[in-house]
């Protein structure tokens, strides 16, 4: 059923409309269609114009006599008007105004435009207008000028800075490349700027906080460079403020703070450093505010309860933790999206807001009793359960009655059948804070809204209109859109390794020459959590549009749960063919086991025979060991691994050593005394980091066995994720993600000098990782794990210097009636706690102990083992507590 318009849009769609009228009002305010006659300079100018525009259809005998229509580029899809002014002495009009909006025009922009000398408005938007803006216009005393969604292309020339009478300037979605040129500087009346989905790189110039007129400023979707910058002091009469995907990097500047007049704040997908919740106090007339994917730590502040105008809030992708604040007061808030956070309070005011409002809380780390228990259509709180494998939530879905192995999809269309397989329909409507429930087996999650515009429910469905020829053409009919996020779910398989089939085809965006081709969709795709495709263009991958394209991954299935995610990034256009056209679609899914499924008719006499077979085979294998006096022989290490229970996906050994081009002395990363570890690439691109065993290391046996066991069963973003093994012969290999940055150890004593380039909040941020990983394994994993060799070569980091715990080689199950072990001590000397390394005493103190010895060598940039000032020292530790014990006898 559709929703009628929330508050949010309808106070943005008039602001822009009245704004926007403003400014093609500026000047004379009247056509005088009915007396006057064009000059004839101007007829002659017209006609040179049409030429070079490729537009055949003026009346140049009377071009003044239609009548004029005040629509803007952003709420009217099609405008061929002309406004001119008559009220000139001697009965002559003169022509001020131009809206060619969605005209189809194919040409070049005119030069001769400078021949209308009395021209403000130029707005030539939506069409496919290809080349770079002429040099001639900078003679003219322009005003408003749009040319967005084009097919120009070029750097943005410096020469626009001279027309100084702009006052709106809106490039978005072209082929623009290159800087932004310092020059804009110059427009010191500009109010309006936008720059949005082009290929702009590098910084942004210093010259652009000469615009103390800037009211509008949106740069999302380039490539830029550098950090955010910090003077938005500048721009204090800004009032909405556009960077998603811009390509800077964070933190989030303090300077943000000095914008007191912003009412539509949109900032995502930020790189770089993490950065606490901005001090927002002064914009109490915020109306939307998007802080997302800014690698945003800590608590939301209470702060936000005093934007009593706020209707939307979007603060998802980020590491947000504590309780959601009272906003309750603010009635006008209709939507909430904190998805993808580490939030635990669930307060009653946001589980008592009505079926209104739309609340996405996905992906948190809420207690399992603070969740409702019932399933509302617009409240989501779809995986925001904290507890081990929680990969649905378990109180809206009925128990599995067996197991599944395949699950196939149309996306967005009804059931359908293609060879001898069929396709479950997917015809639900989605929403902005949707879990669904497809049937016991599947079901999808979707969050977020088409920004901009009035959406309905049906708006989350594409619907093709033209004729497709490709093969299984049924399955491309229809797809699903996200605007935000959306994840598959398929429940209830039997464990183990399978194929997933992701298909695809563009029946949105055309490829012809009008402006429904220059539109560009651009999203990631993840599956298990991890990232498969980026940027993914599906026009340009499939080279065409309604041309179908199949991706094909390989996942594997460890909790009898699947899930595929597609989430828009924020890049490419949003207003192709018209306002809102964007995010990610998905027309069909397939997901097939890789190994066979048990026949049902055969099972029970197959556990009959292998009942008796199994008896048989253990009495005579029994009787010959006890002639042979065989008992307590050694097994091999691939029977061993062969029996272990594995979580995780098995790779060829010709995979791997494809991989890391035969093991290339290159690609070594570095040694220890389970073996060499390697740097390799997949054919499907994965970068990997493969850890061999030593074929003389009886410890990596051991080892080996204990890390797959370990790691397999654990999740966290701070504990280094397992791909899978390798077991040929004597061949044992474990597969890790590949940590850019290597290990804290290397960053810290390395050559290098990695102090240099960890600032004192990187190295906070690194310590509360270590912490967040340790936490998790001593008490929020099923399994209670104490790691054992905490130490700063076992702390990687990723490219974004977040770290994580690997090496679970020594670790042990935290058994709490038994804290002595009786095996033998493990770990490394300098790390381990007294109390574990003297007398075997073993809880997840030990962790603890090495932990802090850890932060004191990230503190100091010292190694503990090697660091001894003068004889008085052993290592860092003995350094640093004597003046402590010393300070106290002195006392």
């Amino acid at each position: 059923m559709a929703k009628s318009p929330d508050i949010s849009k309808l106070i943005f769609f008039f602001s822009y409309v009245v704004v926007l009228t403003l400014l093609l009002c500026i000047g004379p305010t009247k056509s005088q269609a009915q007396a006057g006659t064009l000059a004839d300079d101007e007829v002659d100018a017209l006609r040179e114009i049409a030429e070079q525009l490729n537009k055949k259809d003026w009346n140049f005998s009377d071009p003044c006599s239609n009548v004029p229509t005040f629509s803007t580029p952003h709420t009217d899809q099609y405008n061929n008007t002309l406004v001119c002014n008559c009220s000139f002495t001697g009965n002559v009009c003169h022509i001020q105004s131009m809206n060619l909006t969605g005209q189809e025009l194919d040409g070049v922009l005119p030069p001769a435009l400078v021949k209308l000398t009395y021209l403000k408005q130029v707005i030539l938007g939506q069409n496919y207008l290809s080349g770079s803006i002429p040099r001639e216009w900078t003679s003219t005393k322009l005003e408003l000028l749009v040319l967005s969604v084009n097919n120009l292309s070029g750097p943005i020339p410096g020469y626009l800075g001279s027309i100084t009478t702009l006052r709106a300037l809106a490039l978005e979605s072209n082929l623009f490349s290159g800087t932004v040129p310092q020059e804009l500087g110059k427009l010191v009346n500009l109010e309006k700027l936008y720059l949005r989905a082009n290929n702009l790189t590098g910084e942004l110039p210093l010259a652009l906080t000469n615009l103390t007129k800037l009211k509008v400023l949106q740069i999302g979707s380039n490539n830029f460079t550098g950090r955010m910058p910090d003077y938005f002091q500048s721009w204090k009469e800004l009032q909405m403020l556009e960077m998603q995907a811009s390509g800077l990097e964070g933190p989030l500047p303090s300077s943000l703070s000095a914008l007191n007049n912003m009412t539509d704040l949109r900032i995502s997908d930020l790189s770089g450093e993490s950065s606490d919740f901005p001090n927002l106090s002064n914009m109490t007339g915020m109306q939307k505010l998007m802080l997302r994917s800014c690698n945003i730590t800590g608590a939301i502040p209470e702060l936000i309860s005093n934007m009593t105008s706020l209707h939307v809030l979007d603060l998802s992708f980020n590491r947000l933790e504590g309780s959601i604040p009272n906003l309750a007061d603010i009635m006008q808030l209709a939507t909430i999206y904190l998805t993808s956070n580490l939030l635990t309070g669930l307060p009653e005011w946001i589980k008592n807001r009505d079926s209104r409002y739309n609340i996405d809380l996905s992906y948190n780390k809420f207690s399992g009793n603070s969740v409702p228990t019932n399933c509302r259509e617009t409240f989501n709180v779809f995986r925001s359960v904290s507890r081990q494998n929680n990969s649905i939530l378990s109180n809206c879905l009925s128990p599995c009655s067996k197991d599944q192995y395949s699950l196939r999809l149309n996306c967005g269309g009804n059931q359908t059948t293609v060879g001898n397989i069929k396709y479950d329909a997917d015809e639900a409507s989605g929403g902005a804070a949707k879990f669904f429930q497809g049937s016991a087996n599947w079901g999808f999650s979707s969050t977020g809204d088409f920004a901009d515009v009035w959406s309905s429910d049906k708006d989350y469905i594409a619907n093709n209109i033209s004729v497709l020829r490709m093969n299984n053409s049924e399955l491309y009919r229809t797809a699903r859109l996200s605007p935000l996020s959306l994840t598959y779910y398929a429940r209830c398989l039997a464990n183990g390794n399978y194929t997933v089939k992701l298909h695809f085809a563009e029946i949105v965006l055309r490829d012809n020459r009008s402006y429904y081709g220059v539109g560009r969709r651009m999203f990631d795709v993840y599956i298990q959590e991890k990232r498969v495709l980026k940027d993914f263009d599906i026009k340009k991958e499939a080279q065409g549009v309604d041309k179908e394209v199949i991706k094909v991954f390989k996942a594997v299935v460890s909790v009898k749960t699947l899930e595929i995610r597609f989430q828009w990034a924020g890049k490419g256009t949003t207003n192709v063919p018209k306002r809102g056209v964007y995010g990610s679609l998905i027309s069909a899914i397939s997901v097939q086991s890789d190994f066979k499924p048990p026949d049902d008719s055969k099972t029970k006499i197959f556990i009959v025979i292998g009942v008796v077979s199994a008896l048989c085979l253990i009495f005579a294998t029994f009787g010959i060991l006890w002639l042979k006096g065989c008992f307590g022989g050694k097994t091999s290490r691939e029977e061993v691994l062969r029996g272990f229970d594995l979580q995780t996906g098995f790779y060829r050994f010709k995979q791997i050593k494809a991989a890391t081009n035969n093991f290339d002395a290159a690609n070594k990363l570095g040694e220890g005394g389970f073996g060499a570890v390697y740097k390799g690439e997949l054919l499907d691109g994965t970068i990997i980091a493969v850890k061999q065993l030593s074929s003389k290391s009886k410890q990596g046996n051991r080892e080996f066995v204990n890390e797959i066991g370990m790691i397999s069963a654990l999740q966290h973003p701070n504990l280094v994720k397992l791909y899978g093994c390798c077991i040929e012969g004597n061949q044992l290999l474990l597969v890790y993600e590949y940590m850019a940055n290597n290990s804290l150890a290397h960053t810290l004593f390395g050559p290098e000098e990695g102090l240099k380039k960890l600032d004192w909040r990187t190295r906070q941020k690194i310590c509360v990782g270590i912490a967040r990983g340790l936490a998790y394994l001593h008490e929020e994993s099923a399994l209670k794990i104490v790691h054992r060799d905490i130490k700063t070569n076992n702390i990687l980091l990723d490219e974004d210097l977040n770290p994580k715990i690997s090496d679970f080689g020594l670790a042990k199950l935290d058994e709490e009636e038994k804290t002595h072990i009786s095996t033998r001590v493990a770990g490394t000397i300098g790390y381990m706690a007294p109390e574990y390394a003297l007398w075997g005493y073993l809880t997840d103190k030990a962790d603890v102990y090495s932990f802090g010895v850890v932060a004191l060598e990230l503190l100091s940039g010292k190694n503990n083992i090697k660091y001894r000032p003068n004889e008085n020292f052993v290592c860092l530790l003995d350094w640093c507590c004597r003046p402590l014990f010393c300070n106290k006898k002195e006392i």
